[in-house]
């Protein structure tokens, strides 16, 4: 079922704005033990949710999936199946250095029918025959876009990454202003992909997030920038600065595992992305910083992305327009690893 089909059937009430205020309570995210498998599964209950993977497949081509779903907490006693109680996004996307551009796709809908679901037991999000679940040994995802299409699996080769304090992860300085946030790094993925008429095999390493809250973007924040990096050596991190609305760092967190399997959790003063080159989108007008340097403690890596243009215009789903790329990681002139950026908050405030 293509992305008109669900829109047709969804109807004016998708038309409701990503961030609108809810009528009801939202849980607040407070610490405690994740538990497991529970908590790969959906959480109804809060504003916000998702899971989202990237990664590389081969040298020249990264990928990147992401399932939302958001409670808008409009309608919530109205009997009526049609009621817009829980919304379904998803945004899917090919880097591709041949071509120079994103290739992307995205998806919206309410969920029930069964047409689009997220479960609670588990992960296993799906809309259409777009899906994510997961399995025995990882994960798996079929996508069928426009303009390409990817069936792949992902299988850990790690332990789960805990982020923040076990799993609590601080957005800003308010106790409410947090997530609850765990990664996958180092998937062995692979499987199939299409782009236009080729389909072929193909393998590389990705990276999984799974993160819900009720409250992640202060009022006073106006976006972020975020990634996640798999090194050669097998070490992850995982890193983001939420901007202010005047530019600067309104919070900022980190974590990074290293080839030993240490876990290092730094302090919002101990991370800062720094701005090294800037590219102007000829779609948008917006202006994003796709190279950076990166400083977390004691250490400090370069990003420099796969190719500049990588923006996700999501204004027919989520309404965002934002960049999210395929990143190599440089320590000197040696690149050392991969993974994605993400840069919202560029084109205008973010809101959820």
């Amino acid at each position: 079922m293509r992305r008109r089909d669900f829109l047709a059937l969804a109807g004016a009430s998708l038309c409701l704005p990503f961030a609108v205020r809810a009528q009801g309570e939202y849980p607040l995210v407070t610490p405690r033990p994740l538990v497991f498998p529970r908590d790969h599964g959906a959480h109804p209950a809060f504003r916000t949710e998702w899971w989202y993977i990237t990664g590389w497949l081969g040298e020249e081509r990264g990928f990147q999936l992401t399932f939302f779903r958001n409670r808008p907490g409009v309608a919530e006693d109205n009997p009526s199946a049609f009621a817009p109680k829980q919304l379904l996004f998803a945004h899917a996307a090919v880097s591709d250095a041949r071509q120079g551009r994103l290739l992307h796709d995205q998806r919206v809908v309410r969920a029930g029918f069964g047409l689009a679901e997220a479960r609670e037991d588990d992960t296993d999000v799906r809309i259409g025959d777009w899906w994510l679940r997961r399995t025995e040994s990882g994960y798996r995802t079929r996508i069928a876009a426009q303009d390409f299409a990817f069936e792949l699996s992902f299988r850990s080769t790690q332990p789960l990454l805990l982020q923040g304090e076990a799993g609590f992860s601080s957005k800003g300085p308010r106790p409410e202003e947090a997530s609850y946030y765990y990664s996958r790094p180092h998937l062995a993925a692979a499987g199939r992909l299409r782009l236009g008429d080729e389909d072929r095999a193909v393998e590389g390493r990705a990276w999984l997030d799974h993160e819900w809250s009720s409250e992640y973007l202060s009022r006073d924040a106006a976006g972020w920038d975020w990634t996640g990096l798999n090194f050669d050596d097998g070490a992850a991190l995982m890193a983001f600065c939420i901007r202010g609305k005047d530019g600067g760092t309104y919070w900022a967190g980190a974590t990074y595992r290293d080839a030993r399997g240490v876990r290092t959790v730094y302090r919002p003063e101990e991370v800062r992305f720094e701005a090294l080159r800037t590219w102007r989108s000829p779609r948008t007008d917006v202006v994003y910083p796709v190279a950076m340097r990166l400083h977390i403690g004691p250490h400090a890596f370069m990003l420099e992305p796969l190719m500049d243009d990588q923006e996700l215009d999501s204004r027919a789903s989520t309404g965002a327009i934002y960049w999210e790329g395929a990143m190599r990681v440089l320590r000197g002139e040696r690149v050392v690893g991969r993974g994605y950026m993400e840069l919202t908050g560029y084109y205008e405030r973010l809101r959820m």
